[in-house]
């Protein structure tokens, strides 16, 4: 956070979402951009480090991410406290759109999900896979708006930039905890919910069609 800001604030001079302190808006995406990477990072490589438990137990493959992911959503309550404390410190106040929070969560649960079942089955099938999964997180972090606004990208980009699935998560993210000041490009955001969607349902069913193998490739 404090990076960001030094950064995209105070030297390149981006402008944060109306009244906002930078931090507080950068700290808002920080949160389900740090849930998605954890959880695309442990989901990944929960079957492999799990496969004495696999070869010789039949449960539901599933259970097995679907656990790391909800171990990085306990990382995101403790890092929401801190949330809290940055907005006593500046005194800031959310409004009523706070109340949305619960449903862009479960959005940005679902986007980890979707991911983590594709590249958990990759994973197991092409070990060496590994090795690109930091790179994906790396890269991501770079093209979606977590130490910017997305509302700097230029109105013509905007939808194709929405392709990214972490931009409607994070912009859902910051209108619901930023209020009135930050304002929700629907069209994109809608564009970010049938991606996830269509990745969801392409992974569970990629997931449920290679697992029968796991146990004999692991």
């Amino acid at each position: 956070m404090f990076v960001f800001t030094l950064i995209f604030s105070n030297i390149a001079k981006l402008p944060s979402e109306g009244a906002v302190p930078y931090a507080i808006m950068v700290f808002a995406a920080l949160l389900p951009w740090q849930f998605f990477s954890n959880s695309l990072s442990e989901s990944s490589q929960s079957l492999v480090t799990n496969s004495n438990l696999i070869s010789k137990v039949y449960f539901p493959r599933l259970i097995i991410p679907a656990s790391s992911i909800i171990v990085s959503l306990i990382d995101f309550l403790i890092s929401f406290i801190i949330l809290i404390g940055l907005m006593v410190w500046y005194q800031f106040t959310p409004n009523w759109h706070i109340l949305f929070l619960p449903l862009f969560l479960l959005f940005a649960f679902i986007t980890s999900m979707g991911f983590g079942l594709f590249l958990t089955a990759l994973n197991v099938k092409y070990r060496d896979f590994r090795y690109i999964i930091p790179f994906i997180v790396q890269f991501g972090l770079y093209i979606s708006p977590v130490g910017f606004s997305s509302a700097v990208i230029p109105e013509k980009w905007r939808f194709i930039y929405s392709v990214n699935p972490m931009v409607g998560v994070i912009d859902g993210f910051r209108w619901s905890i930023l209020g009135g000041e930050s304002k929700l490009y629907l069209p994109g955001f809608l564009l970010s919910i049938g991606i996830v969607l269509i990745v969801s349902l392409l992974s569970i069913r990629y997931f449920r069609k290679t697992e029968k193998k796991f146990a004999d490739i692991i």
